[in-house]
């Protein structure tokens, strides 16, 4: 059994891995040696963040499970993979509670307009200007996967009012007010002062939030993207920004990353840009392992992997056994 990985262990978590895997060779590839270590993999743990030969992989036919470190799983659902036999399983819950408390700073900072206070205080201004409510507003979610779900929990203790769409709308969390099917996004627009993205980039959300849809959300209303960059087509936002139509937009992911030096979104004023950080925690790594351990037992007793994803959809299941931090 080969065992490559692809996130930055340490040694301890090698010997975790280790423990549970008695005999097997294990990989530290990282992202130098992913692409060459991967076609000889029987189970991969990672998130290759440099391209990599799915084809060629799949083609071997010896890969069995992809464990990925990350919640997005655009960086591996491939269609050789999600047409093979290669069993997925993703990071959904690792990193939820880092993320909500990102989602929290980007959404707080706009809403308190803290853009134009950083820029007063590098000028020694003094400037006041009116400021917007977390407090009983309205706040839409898209997707109700680990985060989504971690997002609700906490943003209902500032008495908001939730409204979310998901693929699986029977599944209603208690602190949603509202669950709407996925294709009932439009009808949550008009209604939210504050709109958080926190779906997985697939075919049916690439794009997903283009002008049309900006404009028909409310004219001082917030976006947050914490999900993928692809989700926002990003020069509809900037040309709908520019006509003042938003309150604001946090972003910690863009369609481009880094961000292109040309792009205008660095010139408007109204936004905050952080470099894909929502997903930064001290114990990631621990928990990850904790997780790749706890799934690596399933595996070798045939049980259902916690995250099993339908790869088709590209996130877990109906029902699916999530993880919980």
């Amino acid at each position: 059994m080969r065992i490559v990985l692809c996130y930055p262990v340490e040694l301890r978590h090698l010997e975790q891995i280790q423990a549970v895997w008695p005999g097997a060779m294990i990989v530290d590839a990282g992202q130098e040696r992913i692409a060459a270590e991967l076609v000889n993999a029987d189970i991969y743990c990672g998130h290759a963040k440099v391209p990599v030969p799915w084809n060629e992989v799949v083609a071997k036919g010896r890969l069995q499970w992809i464990q990925s470190s990350a919640a997005g799983m655009d960086h591996c659902l491939t269609p050789p993979v999600i047409e093979s036999d290669i069993l997925v399983s993703s990071a959904s819950g690792v990193l939820a509670r880092q993320v909500a408390d990102h989602t929290l700073a980007l959404l707080a900072g706009m809403l308190r307009d803290l853009p134009t206070y950083f820029r007063a205080k590098e000028k020694r201004e003094f400037i006041r200007r009116p400021t917007r409510d977390l407090h009983g507003s309205t706040i839409g979610i898209v997707g109700m996967g680990g985060n989504g779900r971690i997002l609700a929990k906490v943003l209902k203790p500032f008495e908001t009012t939730i409204l979310a769409t998901d693929w699986f709308p029977e599944n209603k969390p208690a602190e949603v007010d509202e669950l709407l099917p996925a294709d009932a996004l439009d009808e949550i627009l008009p209604r939210v002062d504050s709109l958080i993205l926190a779906a997985p980039l697939n075919d049916y959300t690439r794009g997903m939030i283009d002008e049309r849809r900006l404009r028909l959300m409310k004219k001082d209303a917030v976006l947050i993207n914490m999900a993928r960059g692809p989700l926002v087509v990003e020069g509809d936002l900037a040309r709908v920004m520019q006509d003042d139509h938003l309150w604001g937009a946090g972003l910690d992911v863009t369609e481009i990353e880094p961000l292109p030096l040309e792009s205008p979104l660095w010139e408007i004023p109204n936004l905050i840009l952080t470099p894909h950080v929502g997903g930064q925690r001290a114990s990631r790594i621990d928990d990850m392992t904790r997780l790749f351990v706890e799934n690596s037992r399933r595996f070798q007793a045939g049980e259902t992997l916690i995250n099993q994803v339908d790869k088709h959809l590209g996130f877990p299941q109906a029902g699916a056994i999530l993880f919980q931090t």
